[in-house]
């Protein structure tokens, strides 16, 4: 018997409309899975941001604390200081802090002591007879109600040369440059307002040929 040979069929061929789908269908998946991944990233992105906010927030809290507390131990460690001089443990017993203060043509000396009665005495005379004015003495107790120590130091100034006002700021700027030698952690607040800067303003010379510094004799034409 002779078998018979069937031919082989012949494969089939895709239609060009079903590669078409299969395509399209693939792209829409990637284009959903880039979507996923872009949202992701934007939620990582916002986590971070927030979690930098919270650090920021949290280093802000930490520092004002910690300038709190460093104000609070050198108190404490002057007044212990006190206390172990009053035993006769140091034998600096009259220990302070001088300094200079310049405005316009005025020069203060002023020295904060850490012991002793809480006074305040300019040219041998208390502040409120010296400086009648409560604007002159708000100038003067500036630096110190800006740290919070009002009450802290004996303070004595010696002043000379120019006005009421500028003998009231010559003494701030003394009292701020006392208290950096105090203590350091004062000298960025203080310097943040402006006790610690050298005013270099005053008034000009006259000049030869002007009536003033600027102010020139009228001129007449005829």
């Amino acid at each position: 018997m002779i078998k018979e040979i069937k031919p082989k069929a012949a494969p089939k061929v895709r239609k060009p409309a079903k590669i078409k789908k299969e395509v399209g269908l693939k792209e829409t998946a990637e284009k959903e899975v880039k979507e996923v991944e872009g949202i992701k990233e934007e939620v990582k992105e916002m986590k971070t941001e927030t979690a930098d906010k919270i650090e920021i927030s949290e280093k802000a809290e930490t520092a004002e604390k910690t300038e709190k507390i460093g104000v609070v131990e050198a108190v404490n460690a002057a007044e212990e200081g006190e206390s172990a001089e009053e035993n006769g443990k140091n034998p600096k017993s009259n220990r302070y802090y001088e300094a200079v203060g310049r405005r316009k043509t005025a020069i203060a000396r002023v020295r904060l002591f850490t012991r002793g009665d809480k006074s305040f005495i300019i040219n041998d005379k208390p502040l409120e007879n010296y400086f009648p004015g409560p604007q002159f003495r708000s100038i003067i107790e500036a630096p110190l109600i800006k740290m919070n120590i009002g009450d802290r130091f004996k303070i004595t100034a010696v002043v000379k040369g120019g006005g009421t006002n500028s003998q009231a700021e010559a003494v701030r700027h003394g009292i701020a440059r006392a208290l950096v030698m105090f203590n350091l952690d004062f000298k960025k607040r203080l310097k943040k307002s402006g006790y610690l800067t050298r005013d270099s303003r005053m008034k000009e010379r006259k000049k030869p040929g002007l009536r003033k510094a600027r102010r020139a004799p009228q001129w007449a034409k005829r």
